[in-house]
């Protein structure tokens, strides 16, 4: 059994995002919220709130044991991809790419 929590549409470019998700996947729900709180990234704020959400949808949706869990499974796509222009000189113009991200987060018990 396992919790899910899903963040959509969140202004964030994915590399950004899979960066902060490579250092928590795997480890221990305590242990992956230490890591976010102290890593300097614009992204982990946005992935504390989907931990503490999927660990809630854990504990009320499927009475698990909030001591045991873990970080089974969490990655990131791409997207809609917001675009806009720039302009440059001479009368041209750039454009500009602003990417999005969906993030998805599971977490189960550890036997």
């Amino acid at each position: 059994m396992e919790a899910k929590a899903y963040l959509k549409y969140a202004r964030i470019s994915p590399r950004k995002v899979q960066i902060v998700l490579d250092l928590i996947r795997g480890k221990d729900v305590a242990t992956a919220m230490g890591i976010l709180n102290n890593t300097p990234r614009a992204a982990s704020e946005l992935l504390i709130k989907l931990l503490k959400s999927a660990i809630a949808n854990a504990e009320n949706n499927f009475h698990m044991d909030t001591t045991k869990l873990y970080v089974s499974e969490c990655f990131v796509c791409a997207g809609p991809t917001l675009k806009r222009i720039m302009p440059r000189a001479k009368g041209s113009a750039d454009r500009i790419l602003k990417r999005t991200s969906h993030v998805t987060m599971a977490v189960k018990e550890r036997d």
